[in-house]
């Protein structure tokens, strides 16, 4: 599984033609190494009307599922495919509950495959308060960290007050993501909110940043919403 080169070259045997996958890139990859799987691939592809073209023939429903994006695609173009892609597999009459769904990297750190699980991720394009309250969580979310596509990120309690004291905080400086870590802490659960013109690589590094803050104390919901 070595990974030798920044893009994925994939081969349709259905139709005999290469192309090209980007992966998106990771700093350091959590999994690195899974075992009985099958693919599918999310290629950018500017010929078909959404510059998306899903290859999902080699599926296996009871493996473990390696969703290869392309990192150029957009949030809105990615996760229709991704939902459609979950949902077969919930659907399945043969079923493996041990089974999961992960994306696939490029992990910096080794130059070679890394993964990010998304099994149990559900994707919605709906924000309503009235839902978020009635089906994320047991009790009220008291925090909503929301993504933009300038490379910031903004947080909220659910009646849209800024607990920062500033507008916007980056989301690439140092300084600032240990403010987003002081912030946190002090929230015992939250909801990500991104917009859906974020590209796939931006999604996986927010996602990555993430993971790498302490939330011991804080549950993040399931529930992620892909917003205008």
């Amino acid at each position: 599984m070595r990974y030798l080169l920044v893009c994925l070259i994939v081969l349709l045997i259905s139709c005999r033609n290469e192309r090209e996958l980007q992966l998106p890139q990771i700093d350091k990859a959590e999994i690195t190494e899974i075992q009985d799987v099958s693919a599918a691939y999310l290629f950018y592809d500017e010929t078909q009307p959404d510059s998306v073209l899903l290859n999902r023939k080699n599926l296996i429903s009871t493996t473990n599922w390696l969703v290869n994006v392309d990192k150029r695609l957009t949030l809105k173009q990615a996760i229709p495919h991704i939902k459609f892609l979950q949902s077969k597999k919930k659907s399945s009459s043969h079923k493996n509950k041990k089974a999961k769904n992960y994306f696939t990297c490029h992990d910096l750190s080794k130059n070679n495959l890394g993964f990010l699980e998304f099994t149990d991720t559900e994707f919605s394009a709906i924000w309503n308060d009235s839902l978020i309250i009635r089906n994320s969580f047991p009790k009220i979310p008291n925090l909503i960290l929301e993504f933009d596509t300038k490379n910031t990120v903004k947080l909220f309690d659910l009646f849209g007050h800024n607990l920062t004291n500033r507008e916007t905080i980056s989301r690439k400086r140092a300084d600032e993501i240990d403010q987003i870590q002081s912030i946190i802490k002090s929230y015992s659960r939250a909801i990500l909110k991104f917009n859906n013109q974020l590209s796939f690589q931006e999604y996986i590094s927010i996602k990555a940043m993430i993971s790498q803050l302490d939330l011991e104390n804080i549950e993040i919901s399931k529930s992620e919403f892909i917003i205008d």
